[in-house]
């Protein structure tokens, strides 16, 4: 023990011994209820609240691994879609804005599409984006849209012919 802690010691030692029984006792009371309180809030709790949240986590994480799964399998399903011509993709692209009944205009150039939309709802925006991503094998290269009152607005250029 270093020489520094041997003095206190002493005095600490001395003090005990000169306390009554029942301050002894009180005060090895206090010690094991500190204790204890440690003991539970730095080992016991977190392990109790771990045991408590895993069920939920594990669902959780099983949802993501199903989500992306999912989503790795409609990849491989898209790479073995053998690819269309531009002309194909176009047709298909005009048919699938032409549904938006006047709230989009689409103007092609070349392997390219430039699509603006006023006023589409989420919904309607997603299912418009699964059914050119599908039919017209195109995807989204730039997207500017903003949400408003009406709905979103703006500009989508879209790669078309089923370019990867």
């Amino acid at each position: 023990m270093p020489a520094a802690w041997i003095a206190p010691r002493d005095a600490l030692q001395a003090r005990w011994r000169t306390l009554a029984a029942r301050e002894r006792t009180g005060l090895i009371a206090a010690a094991v209820l500190l204790g204890v309180f440690l003991l539970w809030s730095m080992a016991v709790q977190p392990a109790w609240r771990t045991l408590r949240e895993a069920p939920g986590r594990i669902d959780q994480q099983g949802a993501q691994l199903q989500a992306l799964q999912r989503m790795a399998a409609e990849a491989t399903e898209l790479r073995a879609i053998a690819p269309i011509s531009s002309a194909q993709s176009s047709v298909a692209l005009q048919g699938a804005t032409a549904r938006l009944a006047g709230r989009a205009t689409l103007q092609l150039q070349g392997d390219r599409a430039t699509v603006s939309v006023n006023g589409l709802s989420g919904d309607e925006l997603r299912d418009w984006l699964a059914e050119v991503r599908s039919a017209a094998r195109a995807r989204a290269t730039e997207v500017q849209l903003t949400r408003g009152a009406q709905g979103y607005a703006g500009t989508l250029v879209l790669s078309l012919g089923g370019s990867r």
